[in-house]
């Protein structure tokens, strides 16, 4: 992986949030709506994650099923997408387990749900870098607040 899939990779999945929106519609650039399935050279493009890694994950995670058809061709829908981020980001950026980062999702805590910030439709002059950083600065927030809360309890 280079350095700027990496990159690309950790500002998608540095974007987590609890709105429950699906990341799809941010990553991909390819003229398909946002909730069109995908194959999985187009997730690996998009994410930096290698396929045999996705096939791993596969195998490793119940709840990622893409849908196979002839040949044995996976074809991923918007919620795993979604999955596939959350699972990337608790694997290479936080530090989890395969097994750990499979428990925190069974577990179905809500900060672990993951979204790309979208363009705020208002202002049309705000890019998809300003949303994401926007984004990322209100869960920063959110953490410190939490994290002050428990330190003031204890």
């Amino acid at each position: 992986m280079t350095a700027s899939d990496q990159s690309r990779s950790g500002e998608i999945a540095a974007s987590g949030g609890a709105n429950g929106k699906l990341p799809a519609a941010g990553i991909f650039n390819d003229g398909k709506a946002h909730d069109a399935l995908r194959t999985i050279g187009e997730i690996t493009k998009a994410l930096g994650i290698r396929q045999h890694v996705l096939r791993y994950w596969e195998e490793q995670f119940p709840a990622l099923q893409p849908i196979k058809r002839s040949g044995n061709r996976r074809y991923y829908r918007p919620e795993d997408v979604a999955l596939i981020v959350q699972i990337d980001r608790l694997v290479n950026r936080e530090g989890y387990t395969l097994r750990g980062a499979r428990m925190a999702l069974e577990s179905g805590e809500p900060d672990l749900s993951v979204a790309v910030a979208q363009p705020d439709s208002s202002s049309p002059d705000s890019s998809p870098v300003e949303a994401l950083s926007n984004h990322v600065f209100e869960e920063l927030r959110r953490i410190r607040d939490r994290l002050a809360r428990a330190l003031a309890a204890a």
